[in-house]
């Protein structure tokens, strides 16, 4: 059983899943799904926003990170979760893993971008789950939001 059907048997939920190409031009698709399923518990303007920016976030990711600059071709996954109480994402990559505990680190003037994207999901979330390790294929990002 995968996670998010795990997720629906214990919270009423009804899951919806995306998969897209792994590429910038096909984020945009996450996004408008997501607000599609938000119409449905007429889910707030701020919340939604912050939805679409943790959305966003770990699907470019994955998009960046997964499958490396060698030219592999690759897919995310995401899966939608609605509940009456929570709007639940996961976005899962089948490409090179990572370290999620790495904190971002200043290089010259930049922010070097592992960990940042994470940091922006934990804040929007009010539940956070990540898979992955450096070495091992796939990674899994999930996270919940919880619905007034």
């Amino acid at each position: 059983m995968s996670d998010a059907a795990g997720v629906e048997e214990r919270t009423g939920a009804r899951a919806v899943s995306l998969r897209i190409p792994a590429k910038p031009e096909y984020i945009t698709l996450g996004r408008l799904a997501l607000a599609g399923l938000a119409q449905l518990r007429e889910v707030p303007e701020d919340t939604l926003a912050d939805l679409k920016l943790a959305l966003t976030e770990a699907v470019s990711n994955s998009v960046r990170h997964a499958y490396g600059a060698g030219g592999e071709e690759g897919h995310v996954e995401i899966t939608y979760s609605l509940a009456a109480d929570r709007l639940g994402i996961e976005v899962v990559d089948n490409g090179a893993g990572f370290d999620p505990e790495r904190p971002p680190t200043l290089e010259g003037d930049e922010l070097s971008e592992g960990g940042l994207g994470i940091a922006i999901i934990r804040t929007v979330a009010d539940e956070f789950e990540i898979e992955s390790r450096p070495g091992v294929r796939g990674s899994r990002l999930r996270f919940v939001k919880k619905l007034d």
